[in-house]
């Protein structure tokens, strides 16, 4: 099965269900998404290249099985967030058995953990510039056109202008009106559901 670009890094409903049917095309979207960004935790908390591929093996394995077990992911957007968690388990029990082996002293340990906020600042960032992305895309045409020549192209405007046969000051217009529809969407898509009372 054919999957567009734009599907493929839509991390949804959908995108989960073609992972959980065993779509060999989104497992190696998935995978090579998330690869870099796995490495990237991993190597600034282990002592080894072969700790850090064994630890991005094994987070992949778990997710993929618990996708497979049926379990729901409740909110598919934050699909990341979940790998991350499985990442930090599998980092956990690495930790418990170096601890019993004299190669890593406990002395090591804090050092390890006070990479974390650095790590995950990382991954929340790239998660958010993916999650921008495809709210640019989701926009109506031209307000999706005109975001992407400024903020993804960063092109500039008085070339926008000339694209868009418009000058400057109803440029600014038509731009206000992409980002008031860009903070809807994006707010629509970050703000945690409210409590049910």
């Amino acid at each position: 099965m054919q999957h567009s670009g734009r599907d493929l890094h839509r991390f949804d409903g959908s995108y989960v269900q073609r992972l959980r049917g065993g779509d060999s095309e989104t497992e190696r979207h998935f995978v090579g998404y998330f690869k870099d960004l796995l490495r990237i935790k991993l190597r600034s908390r282990l002592r080894s290249r072969q700790l850090v591929e064994d630890a991005c093996q094994e987070t992949f394995l778990r997710v993929f099985k618990t996708l497979r077990s049926g379990e729901e992911i409740h909110y598919p957007e934050r699909l990341g967030a979940y790998v991350n968690t499985v990442c930090d388990h599998v980092l956990l029990e690495l930790y418990r058995s170096e601890r019993r082996h004299p190669t890593m002293s406990d002395a090591a340990m804090p050092e390890i953990e006070d990479d974390a906020p650095v790590v995950e600042e990382r991954l929340l960032a790239v998660e958010r510039r993916a999650l921008v992305r495809r709210v640019i895309d989701d926009l109506p045409d031209l307000d999706r056109r005109l975001m992407r020549a400024l903020f993804v192209e960063e092109r500039d405007k008085d070339e926008v202008c000339k694209e868009f046969k418009v000058d400057r000051s109803y440029l600014r217009v038509l731009l206000h009106r992409a980002k008031l529809r860009f903070r809807t969407l994006y707010l629509a898509r970050t703000e945690p559901a409210s409590p049910r009372g």
